[in-house]
């Protein structure tokens, strides 16, 4: 199957979503090959068809009084936030044509790409069971030798997805280098106990300067690889 990853630089949550919708609807009419969509989005919160009103901390008046847009979803999960320094990846796919379709297995092959990316990139990484998600499965540098089972696990990707027909849509969420206080509006993805993280935080003063550039690349290979075989 091939996958056809496009690039796109920062783009406007309400621009994205409708960049979807029609790639989802060329997808199912077969006019199109699957898709992988890389961006980011200025600040913005969106809500799953799980999302619970109480895991957003503030009213929609004051987020768009703080330049935060909202937006109500079709997707699976709760409420999420993106931002600045975020690699958003909106995954296109036709899962019937892959096989006997399965949304849990796409979920757990979408987990599988980015520890895989992550690796790639020097950050270990794992999914726990039970939630969707890639978590950090290292002490921080700072922690470095240091057993602490206390500490809430640290979150680095987050994950939703839409299906219609068996056609895939919405994606992950991957945290490079963004300001994590963005998430302090929201309960993420309605997990409490669960602090996130991002790639820069997690490599310390070990990150690259063009970690946003290498983490690109790395998304991209380690996508290919799993759903462009």
């Amino acid at each position: 199957m091939a996958l056809v990853v496009e690039e796109l630089g920062r783009v406007a949550y309400e621009e994205a979503l409708q960049l979807q919708e029609r790639a989802l609807e060329a997808r199912l009419r077969g006019e199109m090959s699957d898709r992988l969509f890389l961006l980011e989005h200025p600040p913005v919160v969106t809500l799953g068809r799980s999302a619970h009103v109480e895991n957003l901390k503030l009213a929609p008046q004051e987020l768009a009084r703080r330049g935060i847009e909202v937006h109500d979803v079709r997707r699976g999960g709760d409420v999420t936030w993106h931002g600045p320094g975020q690699l958003v990846g909106y995954l296109v796919i036709d899962l019937a044509e892959r096989g006997a379709p399965d949304v849990g297995a796409h979920l757990r092959g979408i987990e599988t790409a980015l520890c895989d990316a992550l690796r790639e990139l020097g950050v270990r990484s794992r999914t726990l069971p039970g939630w969707t998600g890639v978590f950090a499965d290292a002490p921080l540098p700072a922690q470095r030798g240091v057993s602490r089972p206390e500490d809430p696990p640290r979150k680095l990707a987050s994950i939703g997805v839409g299906v219609r027909r068996w056609v895939s849509w919405h994606g992950f969420a991957l945290n490079v280098d963004p300001d994590l206080a963005g998430f302090d509006v929201i309960v993420p993805c309605g997990l409490h106990g669960v602090e996130m993280s991002s790639l820069a935080r997690e490599l310390g003063e070990t990150a690259p300067f063009d970690l946003a550039e290498r983490a690109r690349k790395a998304v991209r290979i380690a996508f290919e690889a799993r759903f462009g075989g």
